[in-house]
């Protein structure tokens, strides 16, 4: 029993029941087509796979055994009897394995990228709602540059496009049908590969039988991509700790997404988010777990293969549960515009404003760069912002100052400025709005 427990797969590829019978139910159908088996013989196993189909989606059929291929042969004999052994002609386990992932895959992807339209959307959304709200930029954490909240927020829907477009162009290295490699040199039946690649809507055919049954590259893609997305809303959940906490006070998260402390009672614990940027963690883990299992195998196909759904099976799951909760729990956040806009006055966040003024009077940047750190370091010393400075004051580091240096100390105004391609004007924003 513990022997058979070790090779056995039927606890998780049970999730390609409704694949495997789809792949079977094409197959045979293109035998009897073929004359490679009677048509009688087909439309009989057809019918009994589609009754066991309807019996398993209605919870009425659970299957035991060594793995859900061989589960659902097993119930088909007892169903037809021995007729139900024709299905398997000019088949293997391996390409029918194989078929299965990709057929299971191409519908999750499908679902990932509806998940990923439907954040970007999200986002948008938010940024939308506070498009004028400005808030401190920040390099190493620190206040750089005044920045509109709406910009920096949408940065993370950029990122999720890219997400998107990197799956759906794994989507094309998974919709090859490989049916027809069998075991790996192909069969001598006359079979129609192409006809099952088109009932079951595969795109194309796989071209080497040695390569099909031995390939798990789109596997290894699809965890790859899982790994940026993931790192990618790893990166905003810890933005919302961050911002979230007594020391910002950017943001307010709506209470179903926090908890309480066990012990203090005033805590609030923005635990969504930090299991966000902890389930990072496992498809990291399931994109190496993979690549491990591959690294060293010699073609074609070999038992070692069998470990590639776990690792894919947690990795889809993951994403979507993620994307899910990040989605809602961004829809929910309340800004403090109030609190953003203060903290914008610490750190001399307009320091870069000063040195483009003297730059605009056509003074090198790297002379600017230099007066102007002077100039913070001088204020730092007499315990003075920008604005407190007297144009006595200013003069003393640069001739090149007058009175209209106050009217850069102004924030809304260092974000109006900035209306290159890309950058944090209110008129760029609502581009990136209309191009997202």
């Amino acid at each position: 029993m513990k022997l058979e427990k070790f090779v056995s797969s039927i606890d998780y590829d049970v999730k390609l029941t409704k694949y495997d019978i789809f792949g079977s139910i094409a197959h045979t159908k293109m035998l009897g087509n073929c004359g490679i088996i009677p048509k009688n013989d087909s439309k009989k196993i057809i019918n009994g796979l589609n009754s066991i189909l309807k019996d398993f989606v209605n919870g009425k059929l659970k299957f035991t055994g060594e793995d859900i291929h061989t589960s659902i042969e097993t119930e088909l004999k007892k169903r037809i009897g021995n007729v139900a052994g024709k299905m398997h002609t000019a088949r293997s386990r391996n390409d029918q394995v194989v078929l299965d992932v990709r057929l299971y895959l191409k519908d999750e992807l499908k679902i990932i990228v509806e998940k990923i339209d439907k954040t970007i959307g999200t986002i948008k959304n938010v940024a939308q709602k506070n498009l004028s709200v400005i808030m401190p930029g920040f390099t190493h954490l620190q206040n750089a540059q005044p920045v509109l909240f709406s910009h920096w927020f949408l940065s993370y829907g950029w990122m999720l496009k890219r997400d998107k477009e990197r799956f759906l162009d794994c989507y094309k290295r998974v919709d090859v049908m490989p049916l027809g490699a069998a075991a790996f040199a192909g069969t001598e039946f006359p079979i129609d590969r192409n006809f099952v690649a088109k009932e079951l809507g595969f795109s194309k055919i796989s071209e080497n039988s040695v390569d099909t049954v031995s390939d798990r590259d789109f596997l290894i893609e699809f965890l790859f991509d899982c790994s940026i997305v993931s790192m990618h809303l790893s990166r905003l959940a810890e933005e919302i700790i961050i911002w979230s906490s007594q020391q910002f006070g950017f943001i307010k998260l709506s209470g179903q997404f926090t908890t309480g402390s066990s012990i203090m009672p005033q805590k609030k614990n923005p635990d969504f988010a930090e299991l966000i940027r902890g389930k990072t963690g496992r498809t990291y883990g399931n994109l190496i777990s993979l690549l491990t299992v591959m690294k060293g195998l010699p073609l074609s196909y070999n038992r070692d293969m069998q470990m590639d759904k776990e690792p894919l099976f947690d990795s889809v799951e993951t994403i979507k549960n993620i994307l899910d909760v990040l989605s809602e729990m961004i829809n929910t956040v309340k800004i403090n515009s109030e609190k953003m806009l203060s903290s914008c006055k610490n750190g001399f966040i307009l320091a870069t404003d000063v040195a483009d003024y003297l730059t605009s009077k056509s003074m090198p940047f790297r002379t600017a760069h230099n007066i102007v750190g002077k100039i913070v370091n001088y204020c730092i010393k007499n315990k003075k912002s920008f604005n407190n400075l007297s144009i006595v004051e200013w003069k003393k580091f640069s001739d090149k100052f007058e009175k209209s240096v106050f009217e850069v100390l102004d924030f809304r105004k260092s974000t109006e400025l900035r209306k290159s391609n890309g950058g944090t004007s209110l008129s760029s924003v609502k581009q990136q709005l209309k191009k997202l």
